[in-house]
């Protein structure tokens, strides 16, 4: 669509504006925080008087941040919430109650944000890098629609992150921490939770995952460092009662009394993501005022695509793509293998560590069936060599395609009665979102059981 001109210039299609963020480097090191605050000067600092959760971790950031946006809403609240990566359309990185931006505001935001990136060029800066400009339009965004609050995910560590010039949020969540982006995070776990741990301000309160004592060791020092309460969530305060395919049921011991939860995702881990949103909506009980009974609905209201999502009957799409994402996606299938067969659709990018990761899902669920693909682009790897790892790994029914639509059918046909999980990437669940929705996948019933068919 074409968003129309204005006297005496030409304005971009949204086309056109997608096209250009798209062409931006994903990482620079000639930007800095100082670089996007200055830009945020010449834009009018958008986040100023903006109540913000801030949302860091390797594993399950998003989640965390979709389970405190349902509260919100389901307690009325007019919400913003900015997260990363999109997996069809960049317009999902800036949701309103939910629901992503329209194309005008989308394109409104990158004009206005542009004119501080030509002021800033002109005086020799440089241009921002592809994160800091969504971001800065981000919050031109939010700042636009008057969110009631904000609720925002790094785009990766914390320190140096561009969404670390927030000064004063309303909390600070910090989800659990494993290697991952090595190469900018550093190789051990206290390197990179140190940078996690970057987003805690002064006096401001800090709720993090504390399954592993490593990282929080670092949390812990950095809280006393800034004098903020450190809430530190230990596994065993978190106790799952039931799991099946319609969710799971949950129980998270508090000091004042425990409280029993239901969530509609499958996956263990997710047990733990809801009640450090749970916990941050506590510690933040004085400037939202929401009954705990509205906090449990909004909570199992929550529904995030591709983190274990069933997308048809049988059918689940997860976007682990780490060594440790993948553990907790095993424990989840380990569920079900108990009394169905498990098919596997898998590909990756060439940057994550997928021989191990193939490693993992081949001993840990084996599998009856797995189905390759690739994920065409600077970082592919071919099918067959995902195949050849499958096989090395004990898999002996393997097959591969190297389309992710091609291989969503061929995986749907070998599938039978059992059940069928989508693993690897964010990109490939990206990918397969969108071809279920382009070949119109609907539900039928055939002898009393779901089934999918193409129209």
């Amino acid at each position: 669509m074409r968003c129309g001109k204005k006297v005496g210039e030409i304005r971009l299609t949204y086309e056109e504006v997608v096209a250009y963020i798209e062409s931006i480097p994903g990482f620079t090191s000639k930007t800095s925080l100082d670089h996007t605050r200055r830009l945020l000067d010449l834009l009018g600092h958008p986040e100023e008087g903006m109540k913000i959760i801030h949302v860091a971790g390797t594993n399950g950031k998003g989640s965390v941040c979709a389970y405190l946006n349902a509260m919100f809403v389901h307690g009325g609240f007019r919400t913003g919430m900015f997260t990363s990566p999109h997996l069809i359309s960049i317009r999902e990185r800036f949701l309103i109650n939910g629901k992503e931006v329209s194309e005008e505001l989308f394109v409104r935001a990158f004009e206005k944000a542009m004119k501080a990136v030509r002021k800033v060029m002109d005086d020799g800066d440089v241009h921002p890098a592809y994160f800091e400009l969504l971001f800065l339009m981000g919050l031109l965004i939010f700042s636009e629609e008057k969110v009631d609050v904000l609720i925002l995910e790094t785009g990766m560590g914390g320190t140096k992150d561009v969404t670390n010039v927030v000064e004063h949020p309303l909390a600070c969540v910090i989800t659990s921490i494993s290697p991952d982006h090595e190469q900018y995070l550093g190789h051990t776990i206290p390197e990179i939770a140190a940078h996690k741990a970057g987003i805690i301000k002064e006096g401001i309160p800090v709720i993090c995952d504390g399954h592993d004592p490593c990282p929080v060791e670092v949390i812990r020092a950095r809280a006393a460092e800034m004098n903020s309460p450190c809430l530190i969530l230990d596994s065993d305060r978190v106790e799952i009662s039931k799991i099946t395919k319609a969710g799971m049921d949950f129980v998270l011991r508090q000091e004042m009394h425990p409280v029993r939860l239901h969530i509609s995702q499958t996956a263990a881990c997710q047990a733990m993501n809801a009640s450090l949103a749970y916990c941050a909506m506590q510690v933040t009980k004085d400037v939202h005022h929401i009954p705990e009974e509205k906090l449990a609905e909004g909570i199992a209201l929550m529904q995030w695509p591709c983190r274990m999502e069933t997308v048809l009957p049988d059918v689940i799409i997860d976007g682990a793509h780490n060594v440790d994402g993948i553990a907790e996606f095993i424990r989840t299938v380990e569920h079900f293998h108990r009394d169905q067969e498990i098919t596997i659709l898998f590909g990756s990018v060439a940057d994550k560590k997928y021989p191990e990761i193939i490693r993992l899902l081949a001993e840990g669920i084996r599998p009856d069936r797995v189905v390759v693909t690739k994920i065409a682009g600077t970082r592919e790897v071919s099918e067959a060599s995902f195949a050849e790892l499958f096989r090395k790994n004990g898999v002996e029914e393997v097959y591969a395609a190297p389309e992710p639509g091609e291989a969503f059918d061929l995986a749907r046909k070998l599938q039978g009665s059992g059940m069928l999980f989508c693993v690897g990437s964010l990109y490939l669940a990206g990918e397969l979102k969108q071809y279920i929705n382009e070949k119109q996948y609907v539900n039928e019933t055939e002898n009393g059981k779901g089934r999918s068919e193409r129209r």
